[in-house]
């Protein structure tokens, strides 16, 4: 289908369960990139849910059990990063549009773009909002709004989430945080890191007005207008329910999870430029070789296999050669990854081997 330069879609798709939304974003990327789905500026908010970065695991980085006794559900975000917490509380946006609209697939530049339109919205619903690199928009220093991006060719998501009435403490109890950082304290002190609208504004905005100012900002910055629409066309509906027969199932869900019989004997967490990696490793140290090495975590790469691909080319390796073994594997694999380096798996996975020598040398 042929795009319109200065005409957008405007599409408000409601309250929707996780695995909807999340089918929804497949559906449409994927429609954008095979020329079905138009530039459009998404609406949306979720029931109670808990989402996970692709390369999560549910058990390592919720609390599963409280998640299933109050009604929460659990998905998993077709990109990377963090576990995070939805409700009704907050507002989502989402951007479908291609790097000759942005005129870069720089992503810094990017978020920088689109975070400052987006800020410049939030601050004309009366407070002053201000975009922190590299995706955060903040208020009097808390945080309102996270964004993030991914690529599927030439085709780019970019989200973000707007702050109305978050209850930070049900957050920290979905989200797998030791429990002496539970307390009362804990949870008041991080309140006081994030702005809700309700609190600033001392009521809660109008839905509609806000969705009004964000969709008029961002069309005064691209020079374009926008066509309100509440449904998918034929071909994206075909794609979401492709999507949700595939996202909507425990498989999905869980499918980076490691039974408790599997639990590696080494680990190591590691904050790097790109994201989190947490690694586990499981060694047959009488033979100084790899078993297995699995790596999840918060950080961006694709394609989204590209992990699990890493993973086997490790299974099974001499521990002495796995700096030339990730090296072999990205040189031939053209992997895209947001600021993350090889070398910085090549770090992740040694750290957790030398708890070897640390665990002797107690």
């Amino acid at each position: 289908m042929s795009r319109s330069e200065n005409k957008w879609r405007l599409l408000d798709t409601g309250l929707r369960r996780a695995a909807e939304n999340m089918a929804m974003n497949r559906a449409l990327l994927e429609g954008h990139q095979q020329g079905v789905t138009p530039h459009t500026l998404r609406f949306l908010q979720f029931t109670p849910c808990a989402l996970l970065g692709f390369h999560q695991s549910a058990e390592q980085e919720l609390k599963t059990d409280y998640c299933q006794a109050n009604g929460i559900d659990i998905q998993r975000r077709m990109t990377g990063g963090g576990a995070i917490y939805f409700d009704q509380t907050q507002i989502g946006w989402e951007l479908y549009l291609d790097k000759k609209v942005l005129g870069t697939a720089d992503m810094g530049a990017i978020a920088k773009r689109i975070c400052e339109a987006a800020a410049r919205a939030i601050s004309k619903l009366g407070v002053d909002a201000k975009f922190r690199p590299r995706n955060d928009i903040e208020v009097d220093g808390k945080k309102i709004s996270g964004t993030g991006g991914a690529f599927d060719g030439d085709s780019i998501l970019y989200q973000g989430t707007l702050l109305l009435d978050f209850d930070v403490g049900r957050m920290m109890r979905v989200l797998n945080i030791p429990a002496e950082k539970l307390s009362d304290k804990a949870i008041a002190s991080a309140q006081e890191r994030v702005a809700n609208l309700k609190d600033l504004l001392g009521k809660l905005p109008d839905m509609a007005s806000v969705k009004q100012t964000i969709a008029a900002e961002f069309a005064a910055e691209f020079g374009i207008e926008f066509e309100p629409s509440s449904e998918l066309n034929a071909d994206e509906v075909k794609l979401y329910n492709q999507a949700l027969a595939e996202m909507d199932t425990a498989d999905w869900v869980y499918q980076h999870n490691r039974p408790a019989a599997e639990a590696p004997t080494l680990s190591s967490i590691i904050k790097f430029d790109g994201g989190l990696v947490r690694t586990n490793v499981l060694l047959d140290a009488s033979k100084n070789r790899i078993k297995q090495v699995w790596l999840t975590g918060d950080f961006f790469v694709k394609p989204r296999r590209l992990v699990a691909d890493l993973e086997a080319a490790l299974r099974d390796s001499a521990v002495v050669d796995l700096q030339r073994n990730v090296e072999t594997f990205f040189a031939s694999y053209g992997a895209e990854m947001l600021l993350l380096k090889p070398e910085n798996f090549v770090t992740a996975i040694q750290a957790a081997l030398d708890t070897v020598n640390q665990a002797e040398s107690v």
